[in-house]
């Protein structure tokens, strides 16, 4: 545990993944980072900056093995690690490790190489700090992750669920990314959870590399599906002699129109009978499809087997911190990509975010039209300060532009007109009377 400091300031980042094979080596916002990191190198505070996991995307190197992906980091981001130098020169900097970058843990030499440019690299889970009377406990939260626990820490063997996702999907994702239409498949990162990528991946491939001419073909289809659909069940009355008014009064109305009602009569057409076909097929595929989801939610297998839930594993670990050690009042962790800021047992848990995109999932508002993946960033520093009885944590925000101008195309843009998330990072929360009053040395009579 480091020395106490009733007046240091702690900043935290986490979850910056950088580094990777090919087109993963891309770090759209490392500007911002080399920005903040020169703020911090000129700050009047009595500050310290602690990387709280995942800095680097090691296990998306496969190119090379152990200490020689420290070499690569060096070659591909100079500027970062001179600016972490400099910095570091003039306050603390601390790392801890995380899963993609767990290696850090498991090859002593990295020790070393950061201790070159002035990084404090914890080959621990978790490190503490003290702020006034009270501790902040860190970790990387991955251990809290049934696919990405490590088992046996700081082995150079190590490979949860996680690992192999990351080496064998991610990294190969990298390698082929800019052989699509658009180099998008770069952002298989930002996926979460990990359980949208065959929607996240349909989706992207509907936008952006079906060929154009049969995407615009299509879209009329789809887009009139639910109209489509009511129209197939009249027509279907129609032809059984039940209701024949609907057809006679749309055949009328569009006879009206000379060609053009003839070819919109056409179209619709078109759309009833694959209406039809699909409605004949997908009901009884829905009441299956329903069944089976309900036996699976029965057996849970859904719950424990593919989805981690991003706040149980972690308010449990955290009373269990807070019960062990009661002089800890903040567990600040990472690795859910969830910027995060709330009581438990009137202590914080504090969770600060990522430096990766964000991806905001929005269904489609008609017809059967894929969801749009609408990307954003929300860079920020958790800032962790003491006043003379209270704590103060803030998010602080790191300013980027959104890149959905460049990355969505039109149909996409339209999908989500009025409809475009709008993230926003937790509020600043006071612990209050949490550290106890400096007491005043007594004067001399």
């Amino acid at each position: 545990m480091a020395d106490t400091d009733d007046d240091r300031v702690y900043y935290v980042l986490s979850d910056l993944h950088i580094g990777g094979d090919e087109q993963l080596e891309e770090a759209p916002f490392l500007d911002e980072l080399l920005a903040f990191l020169e703020r911090l190198e000129t700050t009047d505070e009595n500050a310290e900056l602690v990387i709280n996991g995942d800095a680097f995307g090691l296990w998306e190197i496969t190119q090379v093995d152990g200490i020689e992906k420290f070499d690569l980091l060096e070659e591909t981001y100079p500027r970062l690690f001179e600016q972490l130098r400099a910095t570091g020169e003039q306050i603390p900097i601390t790392l801890l490790p995380g899963n993609h970058d767990h290696e850090l843990a498991a090859y002593d030499a990295y020790v070393e190489r950061f201790a070159a440019y002035n990084v404090d690299l914890v080959q621990e889970q978790s490190t503490s700090r003290q702020l006034g009377d009270r501790t902040i406990y860190f970790e990387h939260g991955n251990q809290q992750d049934p696919n990405n626990r490590i088992e046996d820490w700081g082995s150079p063997h190590a490979s949860p669920l996680g690992y192999y996702y990351n080496t064998l999907v991610t990294s190969r994702a990298g390698q082929v990314s800019d052989r699509g239409r658009y180099n998008w498949l770069k952002d298989v990162q930002a996926v979460t959870p990990t359980e949208w990528m065959p929607i996240w991946l349909a989706s992207k491939y509907f936008y952006r590399e079906m060929n154009p001419l049969l995407r615009y073909a299509l879209v009329p289809f789809l887009l009139l599906f639910n109209i489509s659909a009511l129209l197939a069940i009249l027509a279907g009355l129609d032809l059984a002699g039940i209701w024949s008014q609907p057809v006679d009064d749309a055949t009328a109305f569009l006879g009206q129109f000379g060609i053009a009602g003839t070819a919109v009569w056409y179209l619709l057409a078109a759309n009833i009978a694959v209406a039809g076909l699909l409605l004949l097929v997908g009901v009884p595929v829905y009441f299956l499809r329903r069944d089976i989801t309900r036996t699976i939610d029965r057996f849970g297998i859904l719950e424990t087997d593919l989805t981690v839930d991003p706040a149980k594993p972690y308010d449990t670990a955290a009373r269990d911190v807070f019960e062990e050690c009661p002089e800890t009042a903040i567990f600040c962790y990472g690795h859910t990509h969830r910027p995060e800021n709330r009581r438990v047992d009137g202590r914080l848990l504090v969770n600060s975010g990522t430096w990766l995109k964000r991806l905001h999932r929005r269904d489609g508002v008609t017809g059967l039209l894929p969801p749009v993946f609408y990307p954003s960033y929300q860079l920020c520093a958790v800032r962790i300060a003491t006043t003379d009885t209270d704590i103060v944590v803030e998010h602080q925000a790191i300013e980027k532009p959104s890149p959905s101008g460049e990355e969505l195309t039109l149909t996409e843009r339209l999908l989500t007109l009025g409809r475009t998330p709008n993230p926003e990072l937790p509020e600043q929360t006071i612990l209050e009377d949490a550290v106890a009053k400096k007491k005043e040395k007594p004067t001399d009579h």
